[in-house]
């Protein structure tokens, strides 16, 4: 549904939907949320939910991906645009882990969904992989403002070094979860970073 043909309360309803819907889904995953259970927590009818999705459970699962991927970049504000500096990737990745404390579980929204999403939507799988490769890029561009400053090696490849931290950053919420505790997400960011001192210059 285009926002535009609804009214300003009709917007801040739909978003709510979706926010509780991505909440679901980060706990229960895409099989263990229903409309049913989205209707329960958001107080909403059917007819509601259908005017606001019309294409239903599927439709709405892609607007909480699109949303949570906003929502994933705009957490590393401003500093993911930086990465010029030491100080700026040190800024970016505190931002990082005080986001995923602030979701209250242990586990990436966008990770979470892309789990799932080749097995139930090409387009919730595209939606997805592009927030993702959005992500992997603007790590990218970081390391090659600190190859252009003169910081690291010319020789270290961007898009490599942007995957490994991605991966990592996957990786460190995976153990995280069963300890309720940031120390592991912490130690797989630093170890992913740490390609980046090794080809300091």
């Amino acid at each position: 549904m285009e926002e535009t043909k609804i009214t300003a309360r009709g917007r801040a309803t739909r978003q709510r939907i979706i926010e509780a819907t991505g909440e679901q889904i980060l706990a229960a995953g895409i099989g263990g949320t229903t409309l049913d259970t989205v209707r329960a927590a958001t107080l909403t009818s059917k007819s509601q939910l259908f005017h606001y999705f019309p294409g239903g459970k599927t439709e709405l699962v892609r607007e909480v991906a699109t949303w949570e991927g906003q929502q994933l970049l705009a957490a590393q504000e401003p500093f993911i645009h930086d990465l010029s500096t030491w100080e700026s990737w040190n800024a970016w990745r505190a931002a990082l882990v005080d986001y995923y404390l602030g979701l209250g579980r242990w586990a990436c929204p966008i990770g979470s969904l892309a789990t799932q999403a080749a097995m139930t939507d090409p387009e919730l799988d595209a939606v997805i992989g592009a927030a993702m490769t959005t992500w992997r890029d603007s790590l990218a561009e970081g390391v090659s403002k600190m190859q252009a400053g003169g910081l690291i090696d010319l020789t270290a490849d961007p898009q490599r070094i942007a995957v490994v931290i991605l991966a990592a950053i996957q990786g460190g919420l995976v153990l995280s979860q069963p300890m309720r505790s940031a120390w592991p997400l912490e130690a797989a960011l630093d170890s992913a970073l740490e390609p980046l001192h090794q080809v300091a210059s």
